[in-house]
Formats: structure tokens, sequence, C-alpha cells
């Protein structure tokens, strides 16, 4: 006759092999998320910039008036602000999203048992 927990009427769950460790996931560094991200987007925000210096007829600028505060098209004080303000908005997203991710990263971790 099969093994039966005489309380619940159910057979209790084998247990077979050796149990894993849990996986721990890795925390974002979110300064070098920070600089990451604001690097990237001044990288692109220049070639943008370019690009729209080359093409004129398919130029974004009126995209990057929307998007950074006092930029105007062009002008050397406008082009460093446009720079800073997309370096800042990469760090915008990484001091939000880097404690979130890993707010919620350890929170799932823990809750697995890990």
């Amino acid at each position: 006759m099969p093994d039966v927990d005489s309380a619940s009427g159910t057979k209790p769950k084998a247990h077979s092999g050796t149990p894993l460790p849990g996986q721990v996931v890795p925390k974002i560094p979110v300064v070098a998320l920070g600089m990451s991200l604001g690097l990237f987007l001044a990288v692109t925000f220049s070639l943008c910039v370019g690009f729209d210096l080359l093409f004129p007829d398919r130029a974004m600028y009126k995209s990057w008036l929307r998007l950074l505060p006092g930029f105007t098209w062009l002008s050397w004080p406008s082009f460093f602000l446009g720079l800073a303000e997309s370096f800042g908005y990469g760090w915008y997203v990484a001091l939000v999203f880097g404690p979130l991710y890993n707010f919620f990263a350890t929170r799932n971790d823990r809750r697995r048992g890990a």
C-alpha cells in the first residue's frame, strides 16, 4: 500500500537528488549604469546633430527642441546644453531604474529562498 498521510489523505512529496543552490541575482551598479546611459545618450545626441547638419532635409532637430529645455538650433552653447541634458537624462534613468531593479530583484530572490 502506498504511503499516505493520514491527516490529509495525500501522498507526501518525494524529494530526489541533491537540491541546487539558488542563483543569486546580480545587482546593477547604479554609478556604472548612470555613466553608461549618460554617455550613450550624449554620443547619440552628438551623432544626431551631425546627421542633421549633413542631411538638413531629413533633420530631427524639431524633436530636440521639444525634448531638451532651452535647446535651440544651433549654436555652440545650445549644443553643449543639449549634450549636458542628454547626459542628465541618462543619469535620471539610472537613478530611478537601478535602485528599483535592485529592490525587486533582491525581494524576488529572498522570496525564492536563495
